[in-house]
């Protein structure tokens, strides 16, 4: 960490006041993420032991920014001690924002605007900055060849159909990965491929996307990236907003490339698949390997989006040996059971004031935590912030400059994790969380909100927010 508060002060010109890890965003890279603040100035410092991969992204962000495109600025780094400081893009991914902008199938239109934004800004990655990129310094390889695709198709052999249990011919299997993987070569791949082009992966700041966690592009395919964001699991896209933004997409690529569109479909669900079995690949080296529990929650999603599939695609290469073994995990129990422990758990959260009454549990369950924030700063003794809420950014940016709410935050945080994993564990369908504050109105809100966002990254849970004074007020105004 004082190697991330030196580039702070070297950058800045004036010492860090506070360096907060950030939750829920290590995922499965291994990276440390920190917040940095001082002087009314945020960075964020990336820690990662891997060179290769840092070098990769601090040469393509530049690249990147000479292009004009929205991804961070750096400023400063120390590759001697694996760290780098950039831009602080906030905290709204992408993926947060269209559980903020959903219900169930219906997907609202600032959400269905943000993945245009995103959609349209790809083919300047692929095309415009992939012309004159350094490929130099791909980690670690400089082109989705065969090797790569090899890679990946046989991480989802061994760490997924392997450790779930599934049978398979392993030499038809291979003949199988040998015609997919010609196939797939088939396809022009002289353009810049981003590699993890999904929903966690890009920020929302003032509506506008801006663009992580490409340290592992390379020369590839164009299929690739608008496949990864289409069918990102947990995202779990409806199919005909994947049609409409891939349709999206074609239309943005024409104004970069002379299109042939029944070319590049030839292609694409080929590389919808293969992307598919990488991403199971990972889930299960991270969930049945690693025993991180966490990562198994996506497993279903991405059996879904394979069902999918192959209701409705024909492949131009016969591929038998894999598309027994898809359908056998899809019969299985073992896999089964992860469906049924992702979609069991709801949690409720709660905001309300202590000199009203808690919030009453309709579900039987008895209940829940009761957090108590009159001991963090209150915002609404502040003339400025009395008539706000915890929803409103200057409130929002108020507590957020508060050590003590982070830490507050942290301990919170750590205590509904470990009952949300127990939960799922044990099939228990509910678990109930309350924040109360003086006035039910700034604090209490504000940390209902925080869990929300931080359970709805990462942790395949449904969410209910309430906030029970709010509703209280809107109720009294449509009654006048």
């Amino acid at each position: 960490m004082d190697v991330l508060t030196r580039l702070f002060q070297q950058h800045y010109q004036f010492p860090a006041e506070a360096a907060r890890p950030l939750q829920g965003q290590l995922g499965g890279s291994g990276r440390a993420i920190v917040r940095l603040t001082g002087g009314g100035c945020s960075a964020i410092g990336i820690l990662y032991p891997v060179r290769e991969e840092n070098l990769a992204f601090l040469e393509f962000s530049r690249h990147f920014r000479r292009h004009g495109l929205p991804v961070p600025e750096i400023y400063a780094e120390d590759l001697s001690q694996d760290a780098y400081l950039e831009e602080d893009l906030g905290d709204t991914t992408l993926f947060e924002f269209l559980g903020q902008h959903r219900d169930g199938e219906i997907v609202a239109p600032p959400a269905v605007e943000a993945y245009r934004k995103v959609i349209a800004a790809l083919p300047r990655f692929q095309v415009e900055a992939g012309r004159d990129l350094n490929y130099k310094v791909c980690s670690p390889r400089s082109s989705f060849d065969r090797q790569s695709i090899a890679w990946d198709l046989n991480y989802f052999k061994y760490y997924f159909l392997r450790l779930a249990g599934i049978a398979f011919n392993e030499q038809a299997l291979e003949l199988d990965f040998s015609r997919l993987t010609k196939f797939l070569l088939g396809a022009d791949h002289d353009y810049f491929l981003y590699r993890d082009f999904q929903s966690r992966n890009v920020m929302l700041r003032d509506g506008q996307p801006f663009f992580l966690d490409y340290q592992g592009g390379r020369k590839g395919a164009l299929q690739y990236d608008i496949a990864s964001l289409l069918y990102d699991g947990k995202a779990d896209l409806p199919p005909a907003l994947r049609q409409e933004l891939l349709d999206h997409y074609l239309d943005c690529l024409g104004g970069f490339i002379d299109l042939d569109r029944a070319a590049f479909m030839e292609h694409y669900y080929a590389y919808v698949y293969v992307r598919i079995l990488q991403a199971l690949g990972a889930y299960g080296f991270r969930g049945f390997y690693e025993r991180k529990a966490h990562f198994l929650q996506s497993v279903p999603y991405a059996l879904k989006n394979l069902r999918w599939l192959g209701q409705h695609v024909k492949l131009p290469v016969a591929l038998p040996a894999l598309m027994e073994a898809l359908q056998r995990m899809g019969s299985s129990e073992k896999l089964q059971g992860l469906a049924a422990s992702a979609e069991a758990l709801k949690v409720r959260i709660f905001s309300f004031s202590f000199h009203r009454s808690m919030p009453a549990d309709d579900s039987g369950h008895g209940g829940g935590f009761v957090f108590d924030a009159r001991s963090l700063p209150n915002p609404g003794r502040e003339e400025q912030y009395r008539s706000m809420t915890g929803k409103d950014a200057p409130v929002i940016d108020y507590l957020n400059r508060q050590e003590s709410v982070h830490q507050y935050l942290a301990h919170v945080l750590s205590l509904v994790d470990a009952s949300v994993s127990e939960y799922q564990r044990r099939g228990f369908k509910d678990l109930m969380v309350s924040f109360g504050c003086t006035g039910g109105q700034h604090r209490s809100v504000f940390l209902a909100e925080q869990l929300a966002k931080h359970l709805r990254a990462g942790n395949g849970v449904e969410v209910v927010v309430r906030h029970i004074e709010q509703e209280k007020a809107n109720l009294e105004k449509l009654v006048r």
